[in-house]
């Protein structure tokens, strides 16, 4: 590979990075809000089996995002990508921290019992969703590169999929029973979140299928990579 190829493929794994890193904070601040994600009154367990939070939404773009890169660039730069994500939420606590405690002015269109409304339970969730995340993610990437050992590198979509359902049912359980625990969320919906999520999460895997096979392709297209051939930053 060539200096100006390498110098490109490093711009490209920022510019992912960027986008996971985005999608993991913004998905800790907004998840007090929720919605059915699919038009029909079912209960399931006593809670409606199609409610969930927003804050789930740009989730399963990190695991794309994740998949993508232990794919083209191998397993310790997916793994630096999820240490990093971490690193970043934990450092949106501290800058809301610093915010809640900043008194607002008398004519502040958003108040001090306004904003810590809104942003009292943040600190409980991105604490509970970062023990998830990191144990979650971390199984995401092992299996994933398990099938890809075991594929030799073939099978793209059988990894992508058994990699994130495993995964997400990990990080779905976890956070919704820490989050129950901390009493953010009542133990009553916890059933009907826990199966409502991984659903989603199951069909929006299945969904970013050929968005992977496509990433996939133009990168070994662009870096003309062969079938299991990884891009080595260094």
């Amino acid at each position: 590979m060539t200096q100006k190829d390498k110098l490109a493929a490093q711009r490209i794994y920022m510019l992912l990075g960027a986008l996971f890193i985005t999608s993991l904070v913004v998905s800790n601040l907004i998840f007090q809000k929720f919605f059915y994600w699919y038009p029909v009154d079912i209960e399931i367990f006593g809670s409606k089996l199609f409610e969930i939070s927003v804050g789930i939404l740009p989730y399963p773009i990190t695991f794309l995002i994740t998949d993508l890169i232990s794919e083209i660039y191998g397993k310790k730069r997916a793994n630096d990508i999820v240490v990093i994500g971490i690193a970043a939420s934990l450092f949106s606590v501290c800058i809301i921290l610093l915010a809640d405690n900043v008194p607002a002015l008398g004519n502040s269109p958003i108040d001090n019992a306004t904003f810590t409304h809104v942003f009292s339970k943040t600190i409980v969730a991105v604490g509970s969703s970062m023990l998830a995340y990191l144990f979650a993610q971390f199984i995401d990437i092992r299996i994933y590169h398990f099938w890809k050992k075991l594929t030799h590198g073939k099978q793209l979509w059988l990894r992508n999929n058994f990699s994130t359902w495993i995964s997400q049912f990990v990080d779905t359980l976890s956070i919704i029973s820490l989050l129950c625990y901390f009493k953010v969320l009542p133990w009553s919906d916890f059933n009907g979140l826990l199966l409502s999520g991984f659903i989603f999460k199951v069909l929006v895997a299945a969904c970013d299928t050929p968005f992977l096979y496509l990433g996939v392709f133009l990168f070994r297209k662009r870096f003309k990579l062969k079938v299991n051939e990884e891009i080595d930053l260094l």
